[in-house]
Formats: C-alpha cells, structure tokens, sequence
C-alpha cells in the first residue's frame, strides 16, 4: 500500500512480531518511521534492514511507562523528522497465566502501566502535534483477550479492554480536528510473546495463528486516507482463532 510518502509513522515495541511487520510495512510503503522498545539492539537490527531497503527510520530505545521516555521519544521524532503523523500502540506485556489470588500485584500494576497507561500518555503527547496540522492517525493494538475476560488473564485482558474504552473515547474527542483513532484486536498471532506466554494451552496449534504481516496490512489500510471513514471503531482480526471456528472438523 502506497501513500505513505513523507508522512512520520512511530511504532511502540518495534524490534518483533507486530510491531516489527508494521514498521518494516510502513518503510516499504515510504513512511519515516520511529522504532520504539525496550532493547535497543531489537530495533537497531529493525532499523538496519529498513535502511538496507532504501527506507527511513529512526531507533530509539525506552521504555514507555515512564514519563521522561515518552518526552524523549517525542523530542528524538520531531527532531528527525519534523513530527509524528501516525501512532501505533502495540507494545505490551503478556505474562504468564495465574489466577488473580495467586498474582503478584506487582506484575498487575505493570501490565496495565505499559498496556493501557502508557499508550493514553503517548497519544497525549502526539496529539497537539496533530491538532495544530488538522490530521493524524492513531491506532492501538489491543486483542481478541479485550473482548471477553478469561481465566488466568485477568491483567492482561482487562488492559486491552481499556484500550477498546480509550480508543472510543479519545476518536469523540479529537475527529473534529481530523484526527481518526481505531483498534485493533488480533486473535492468535504467531509472535513471540504469545508463544511463549501460552505453548501448548494453545488450542489448534501454531497452524491456526495468523502471521504478524497480516496485522500490519489493516494497520496500514487504518493509517491510509482508504480509511478515512472509519474512527472510534475496534476491527476484530481473529483469523482461524475466532470462536466460530471452534466447531469446524
């Protein structure tokens, strides 16, 4: 997908998995994009390949629950490249599954902070840069888990049920400046984290997952102005892992 020329993509927990195709899809369809993780050596290795294609891109390493990161990030985008026009939320943490009374409070308070937290807080930060020009694109990675509660999940599905409430609330408050929020809530997808968070609970196997690619391209088609009519909406991307399924031979 084309269209993408001069525009400024920042994509949080860019070194794997989503966040990886969809920085890798935003540079190929000429987007400057900002790789943004915890490990530096991650998004160097992104952002080598990038530039090895011909593309633009920017690494910079932080971890986006804390504030004084997120200042940064935003100082290192506008610097380079003059501001940020599209903002993808995918970091997030998925911890191993534990009942609620056997959690730690700790990893509790941890998930929310990087899942729901943190992108409310970046959202806020490149919001006035898109006001000022009258258009900007935002959407947040949340999850087939945001949909309904599960057992062992509860932090992390209730984080990306937060991100559902914060994606609607944010679009009411910023489409009369041109501004489009939406989500989207993957089903299985074969990255890392959930591999190795689930293994073999995982039900159908690695064949009923869907690629990371294949998230970037809606991510895109959300980013591009094909998408200009739809803001404040969640777009359920479930693939083999939908429930639907669950009755097939």
């Amino acid at each position: 997908m084309a269209g993408f020329d001069g525009k400024t993509a920042l994509v949080t927990g860019a070194g794997r998995g989503i966040g990886r195709a969809t920085a890798m899809a935003f540079a190929k369809a000429g987007a400057n994009v900002v790789l943004v993780a915890r490990t530096a050596a991650t998004i160097e290795a992104v952002s080598s390949e990038i530039a090895g294609a011909g593309g633009k891109s920017l690494a910079v390493a932080g971890d986006i629950s804390r504030d004084e990161d997120i200042a940064r990030i935003i100082e290192a985008s506008v610097q380079r490249f003059g501001g940020i026009d599209i903002l993808v939320n995918n970091a997030a943490i998925i911890p191993a599954s534990k009942n609620l009374v056997d959690s730690d409070p700790a990893v509790w308070r941890q998930v929310i902070e990087v899942n729901l937290v943190a992108p409310a807080l970046l959202t806020r930060a490149v919001l006035p840069g898109m006001i000022a020009k009258k258009a900007g694109k935002i959407i947040n990675i949340s999850s087939i888990g945001g949909r309904n509660g599960g057992r062992g999940r509860s932090a992390y599905r209730a984080s990306k049920a937060g991100l559902i409430n914060l994606t609607q609330s944010v679009a009411a408050e910023v489409k009369t400046h041109g501004i489009d929020v939406n989500c989207i809530c993957p089903g299985g997808v074969d990255t890392e984290g959930l591999w190795e968070s689930l293994g073999p609970e995982l039900k159908g196997g690695r064949d009923t997952l869907i690629k990371p690619a294949e998230i970037a391209e809606v991510v895109l088609f959300l980013a591009s102005p094909a998408g200009s009519a739809i803001t404040g909406t969640s777009i359920d991307a479930f693939g083999l892992s939908n429930p639907i399924f669950r009755s097939l031979p």
